[in-house]
């Protein structure tokens, strides 16, 4: 695997109302961003103890039960699945906030605990008020219509495998160390993705344990392993990676808090791409091979290709679909397309 030293940009002494996106989104690469949160409250409460850092979430606790994962001890701290792939290593849970660190606390010195993991928290609702002092500037043009929704993680050791996500990605280590391996999209034919469904966190993830890959079962993961880049950071750090990019992600100390901020670059009502890709499967996957290659160059032309080239002698009048998408233009195809799946 690539080393972060010499393989990923590093930026130092940013401040939280300083980020260059601008070279963010141009690298299409991870960037780390050294130190870029380490004046934020929670931190610093990290920085006293762990045990600071709970009461200071617990103090902006809305009340409501939260989302938690429990895995048993043999789980190593990997999220995965169980042995056919019919459910998960792990249950799924809600419970009282306090609970769970009083569970975590109570276990600090037992090296055969469990793990606990809670995950994608939103911020905002279930942590109110703690963005206050915990938060970050995002002022460039194409947050003007994507808003970023910030996301915390908080538990013991965990693993959650290398999956994909559509939105872009800003994650910032706020206690405990924490691992990026990460992948650039293309590696998605050499990571052996796993079931459409059931998904743990509702996306696709990696069937290889990368820590202990099976070289024989999964001879293809070398390639991506070469391609991969791995990222550490301490409390303050944060890394960037842009939209597709494959992410193992590993909190390594016995108890782990991490803020992210999420954001699309598309115009949302451009819906989700993996539904398209699940109505290709419907209408394409299994036609013979020719016509296969026939429709590839049929979306070559019409979505992967200039979006200028279909349309560009056509008078506006005449391009329907194919002028520049809107609100309404959505709205008229996602209608054409239900009423033709309906049929």
């Amino acid at each position: 695997m690539r080393s972060p030293d010499n393989k990923v940009r590093v930026i130092e002494g940013v401040r939280p109302d300083q980020i260059p996106f601008d070279e963010l989104f141009q690298s299409n690469q991870p960037i780390i961003l050294r130190g870029l949160v380490s004046d934020w409250g929670l931190v610093k409460a990290g920085n006293v103890s762990p045990e600071t850092a709970m009461d200071v979430l617990q103090s902006h606790n809305s009340g409501n039960p939260v989302g938690v994962y429990v895995a048993p001890p043999e789980s190593k701290a990997r999220f995965f699945y169980n042995d056919d792939c019919s459910g998960f290593n792990y249950a799924s849970q809600h419970r009282e906030l306090s609970d769970i660190f009083s569970q975590i606390r109570d276990n600090q010195n037992n090296p055969n605990h469990p793990y606990l993991y809670m995950n994608s928290l939103t911020l905002d609702n279930c942590f109110p008020g703690l963005r206050d002092h915990n938060d970050l500037a995002f002022d460039h043009p194409l947050f003007t219509h994507n808003k970023p929704l910030s996301k915390v993680w908080v538990g013991t050791e965990s693993i959650a495998a290398a999956h994909y996500d559509v939105p872009s990605n800003l994650a910032c280590c706020v206690l405990g160390k924490r691992r990026f391996t990460l992948f650039p999209p293309e590696q998605i034919h050499n990571l052996y993705p796993g079931p459409l469904e059931p998904t743990p966190g509702g996306q696709v993830i990696t069937m290889v344990d990368l820590k202990n890959p099976d070289f024989e079962r999964f001879p293809r993961v070398r390639q991506a392993l070469d391609a991969a880049v791995v990222v550490d950071l301490e409390p303050g750090d944060a890394v960037y990676y842009p939209s597709m990019w494959w992410h193992q992600v590993e909190a390594l100390s016995p108890f782990n808090i991490m803020i992210n901020f999420w954001w699309l670059t598309a115009p949302a009502y451009m819906g989700n791409p993996m539904d398209i890709v699940m109505h290709a499967m419907l209408g394409l996957r299994d036609r013979p091979e020719a016509e296969k290659q026939a429709w590839r160059e049929v979306f070559e032309y019409y979505v992967f290709g200039s979006p200028e080239t279909p349309r560009e002698y056509l008078p506006p009048s005449a391009q329907g679909a194919l002028a520049d998408l809107d609100d309404n233009m959505v709205r008229r195809l996602r209608a054409l397309v239900k009423n033709k799946l309906n049929r």
